[in-house]
């Protein structure tokens, strides 16, 4: 009855703050730092790093794709390569903060359009699950449960954490409603907390993702935490998921 509620956060960048990351620290137990691509900068990576380690929140990577006008939700054609180099690259460069702080990278996951591509696309996924265990074998990957991504981690030795996402519609499928659909952001609160509430239950999610983004999403975290705690869950960073012992 244990399970992660994690964030996007540090998408801001120079000037630029986007998102409430502040509050939404005080709630989560994860929290995916934007590195650079898609959003951020070295200077809201060091500063979200910080206020992590200063509230005792999971420190991951949130890798994109370059496509800042984009905000990384727009599709590019890349090989696999380039999917391994950008997880390094970034990745990478967050390691660099969270060490400095005195703290570990905990976890990867991809961002947007990254995400949805290299759950679907075996060559992508491998090639992302190989940069991440090239760059800390006890590194987490994120990502939908069943997907490429999942047996991807499998076959590289390194552990996965399938995520749900609150906050967005999922469709028949079982996958998740394009955004450019009418009703694929979830914003009332009593359908955010009954989904979260929904996907903790049903057992094969280990995190919950709340999006920066997402109007009142520190509110929403807030909410769900609460319902969640009420329904017997323990929120906390996920434990024991990793062949190498992580903790």
């Amino acid at each position: 009855m244990r399970i992660d509620l994690n964030a996007d956060l540090g998408e801001g960048f120079g000037a630029y703050e986007h998102g409430a990351d502040e509050l939404l620290l005080d709630v989560v137990s994860s929290a995916n730092i934007a590195c650079g691509f898609h959003a951020g900068d070295p200077h809201t990576m060091r500063a979200a790093v910080e206020a992590c380690v200063e509230r005792g929140v999971a420190i991951g990577a949130h890798p994109g794709l370059p496509d800042r006008l984009g905000f990384g939700r727009r599709e590019l054609a890349i090989s696999s390569r380039e999917a391994a180099d950008f997880v390094l690259y970034q990745a990478g460069a967050l390691s660099g903060f969270a060490r400095s702080a005195g703290r570990r990278l905990r976890h990867v996951k991809l961002h947007g359009a990254f995400y949805h591509m290299a759950s679907k696309d075996e060559e992508l996924a491998d090639e992302v699950a190989l940069a991440v265990r090239s760059l800390d074998p006890s590194l987490l990957l994120y990502g939908p449960p069943g997907s490429r991504l999942e047996a991807a981690a499998e076959r590289a030795g390194i552990g996965f954490v399938p995520e749900g996402f609150a906050d967005r519609a999922y469709g028949a499928d079982g996958g998740l409603v394009p955004r450019r659909m009418p009703g694929a952001v979830l914003e009332r609160p009593e359908d955010v907390v009954r989904q979260a509430l929904a996907l903790a239950g049903h057992g094969k999610f280990r995190t919950l993702c709340v999006h920066g983004d997402t109007p009142q999403a520190a509110e929403l975290a807030r909410l769900i935490a609460e319902q969640l705690r009420q329904a017997g869950f323990e929120i906390g960073a996920p434990i024991g998921t990793n062949s190498n012992g992580v903790e």
